[in-house]
């Protein structure tokens, strides 16, 4: 009996974890909730087989405690996509006791849609690359308070000056008409900027420590148009490239694909697929339009869709599709002669 697997469901919470129990015929040996500990969750799974088949839903902290079962408990762990998950639920209520019955039930019969469980390796780097991304949008933000208040008070800098500048820090500080009041303002928009300036050099700085000796960011910067923000978002969001099946499965997961919205006689797109990474999408683009600069081949395609009137949005998504598709396939494990 104590090769006979058993079926275990996990609703992840921060204090605590809802555990579920099925039998392989789908009967219902347990269902209750227990501390957020890998030995008590051991524990109470032991009590009814040996072999354990778990699943637990993709969510902040589940993946700590999935390495953790798989490591020290020696579970067999399957992450869920929960918005699948929530989609294949028959019943309009919602609890954790229901949530765990399900989640145990689709690792019984074998439709648990799953998801990659990334090591610690990259979810570190996950932390890092996100904590830089956020400083970026931080110094943004306090950039556009900054031009809010030069256009609050209609001040306009000449035109050879170009933004962000030096010569246009210059004349903000000393030369624009700015009222009392709104001077000191833009001094401490200023002060805000060079502070996350500062926090941004010092994240990228631990980037360059992180990944000084990652070989898959170490192939990545070798392409043609790909500096080192890139090549750090790739690694921490895509991981490995050899977990898709093939260059337009990837495309798909970093949000590239197009959108189909066909109907029987009438075939339409609606712009590109909304499941994917913000920031790992965001960043592709922008390695679209450095990329149709500076690669002919993807200078020629862009080329092609500006000529039958592909506005540059369009482009970009193309440019940045047909990229990433190739790069799935230089990014495979080079095989031993």
């Amino acid at each position: 009996m104590a090769s006979v697997p058993v079926f275990v469901g996990l609703d992840y919470h921060q204090e605590s974890v809802q555990v579920c129990v099925l039998n392989g015929a789908g009967e219902l040996l347990a269902n209750l909730s227990c501390d957020n500990d890998w030995r008590v969750l051991d524990r109470v799974a032991r009590g009814y087989g040996q072999e354990i088949r778990a699943a637990i839903e993709s969510c902040t902290g589940a993946a700590n405690l999935a390495e953790e079962l798989v490591a020290k408990a020696h579970w067999s762990v399957d992450l869920a996509h929960p918005g699948f998950v929530a989609r294949m639920k028959q019943h309009p209520d919602k609890t954790d006791r229901q949530d765990a019955h399900v989640l145990a039930d689709l690792e019984r019969v074998g439709y648990l849609p799953r998801v990659w469980l990334a090591p610690e390796a990259v979810r570190e780097l996950r932390q890092l690359v996100r904590y830089r991304q956020q400083l970026v949008d931080q110094r943004r933000a306090a950039k556009l308070r900054v031009r809010a208040v030069l256009r609050e008070q209609r001040c306009r800098a000449p035109q050879e000056i170009r933004s962000w500048s030096k010569a246009w820090r210059f004349w903000v500080e000393k030369v624009a008409s700015l009222s009392e009041q709104g001077r000191w303002v833009v001094s401490q928009h200023l002060q805000e900027v060079d502070r996350l300036g500062a926090r941004l050099r010092e994240a990228e700085k631990r980037l360059e420590q992180a990944t000084a000796q990652d070989e898959e960011v170490a192939r990545l910067r070798q392409q043609r148009g790909i500096g080192p923000v890139t090549a750090w978002v790739l690694r921490a969001e895509v991981g490995r490239f050899d977990r898709f099946r093939n260059g337009k499965q990837l495309a798909r997961f970093c949000g590239l694909s197009p959108r189909n919205v066909s109907s029987g006689q009438r075939q339409a797109d609606a712009g590109l697929v909304k499941a994917a990474n913000p920031q790992l999408r965001a960043v592709l683009i922008e390695a679209a339009h450095r990329l149709a600069r500076l690669e002919p081949r993807w200078r020629q395609l862009a080329q092609h869709l500006r000529s039958q009137g592909k506005p540059g949005s369009v482009v970009a998504a193309a440019v940045a599709n047909r990229w990433v598709r190739w790069l799935f396939h230089a990014m495979q494990p080079k095989k031993a002669a």
